[in-house]
């Protein structure tokens, strides 16, 4: 079974994953605009900004960076479950 890394919330997602998703969800114009590299402005596709982001560090950097970012928030811890009885009634 796959778990999530508890330090590492990219452990096991893949950069084509991660640009994939991204280009769903927001365009390759979007991402040109966060990230200024030529794969992303001018005929973009996943396999040429592929090639590029895995020979360019920071640039993968800044698209994972931005990925975390853009994520949802994990729900926030629940508390814990009430008795049943109202309060002040023992």
């Amino acid at each position: 079974m796959n778990r999530p890394h508890p330090n590492d919330p990219l452990h096991g997602v893949t950069l084509e994953t991660i640009l994939a998703t991204m280009v769903e969800e927001h365009g390759w114009e979007w991402l040109g605009e966060r990230i200024v590299v030529r794969c992303f402005l001018f005929e973009p596709s996943l396999k040429s900004s592929l090639k590029f982001l895995r020979k360019t560090p920071w640039a993968r950097t800044k698209l994972e960076e931005l990925y975390l970012q853009t994520l949802p928030e994990p729900p926030a811890a629940l508390e814990p479950p009430t008795t049943g009885a109202p309060e002040g009634i023992v």
